[in-house]
């Protein structure tokens, strides 16, 4: 499909919820007194918060530096950017959210209530900072996932997607965990002898970080995007000569770890290298002996980056 980028213009820009915004970009107002919202201001480092949103008039002013506008006025001083480069920063998320809503936190994968409406280039800002807070680099993120539009809970949404092999979709922003339907897992083939199984598409991402670019073509890899297939899978992984197990550290992970160890001596556990963090990201994010894999090993010659990114 041909990819089409979103702009906004300075109008619609302008109308977009502030504290909406803010929030996106991590920003939660330290207290809130009517229309005005308090915050620690975004521009620059201080204790007492003095950066205020109205709003009911949507716009800011900061005490601090005497300055204040709209969403724009704010994005120019945040970025350091023009008008321009601004709105190119603000397209995305937030036009198709003007409504706050409180982010969905509990890990709990809906089935059913969600609607693909499109699927894009995966550009918009915030996930662009949601993949940095994850520690993934850009290129790789968009060498696999796409950024997909969707309706849950009759809003509409933005999201990373990663897609399965049944044509469902795996959705992770700041504020979702969710899963399109059907359910299923993601393999990515090779015709390799060896492979390699990961719980969460953020750990095969994570993975895809650390890994030497001379390597890439030497396993298989299939993401569950659920622990409920590891045993529906058995048939298919009995098959390689090899089958490194990237699971959870949790009672889940490790139950499942100790049922495939028992299916043959081609099982291994590889959970050891993020041992007393919960799953590869997270290493990835916490570790210090992680620090030296921020950047990604693997240049525009390796085999993955000719592929498209994984649109539906």
């Amino acid at each position: 499909m041909e990819f089409r980028k979103k702009r906004l213009t300075i109008r619609e820009a302008k109308e977009m919820d502030m504290v909406h915004c803010l929030s996106h970009l991590g920003f939660e107002p330290v207290k809130i007194i009517r229309n005005d919202h308090w915050y620690h201001s975004p521009l620059r480092e201080e204790r007492t918060p003095s950066f205020k949103i109205n709003s009911a008039l949507n716009r800011w002013y900061d005490h601090g530096i005497g300055k204040g506008g709209n969403l724009v006025d704010f994005g120019v001083l945040f970025w350091e950017c023009s008008v321009a480069d601004a709105l190119v920063k603000l397209s995305g998320d937030f036009s198709f959210q003007q409504q706050r809503i409180l982010p969905v936190r509990s890990g709990a994968e809906h089935l059913g209530k969600i609607k693909i409406l499109d699927s894009f280039l995966l550009s918009s800002w915030p996930l662009q900072l949601y993949l940095q807070q994850r520690k993934i680099p850009s290129e790789i993120a968009t060498r696999f996932c796409c950024e997909v539009r969707y309706e849950f809970s009759e809003k509409t949404w933005y999201g990373i997607g990663f897609k399965n092999d049944l044509g469902g979709c795996e959705i992770r922003s700041t504020y979702h965990k969710l899963s399109s339907s059907p359910k299923g897992i993601t393999t990515i083939q090779n015709g390799a002898e060896n492979v390699l199984v990961f719980e969460g598409f953020f750990d095969f991402l994570s993975f895809m970080v650390i890994l030497p670019k001379d390597e890439f073509i030497d396993a298989d890899y299939i993401v569950l995007n659920s622990l409920a297939f590891l045993k529906a899978i058995h048939p298919t992984l009995n098959s390689y000569k090899n089958v490194s197990l990237f699971l959870d550290n949790d009672d889940a992970g490790n139950n499942a770890v100790k049922l495939a160890l028992k299916w043959g001596k081609q099982y291994e556990y590889e959970s050891r290298l993020y041992e007393g963090y919960g799953d590869l990201n997270d290493w990835l994010i916490n570790s210090p002996q992680a620090q030296k894999y921020q950047h990604s090993q693997i240049t525009a010659g390796s085999p993955m980056s000719e592929k498209p990114p994984n649109v539906l």
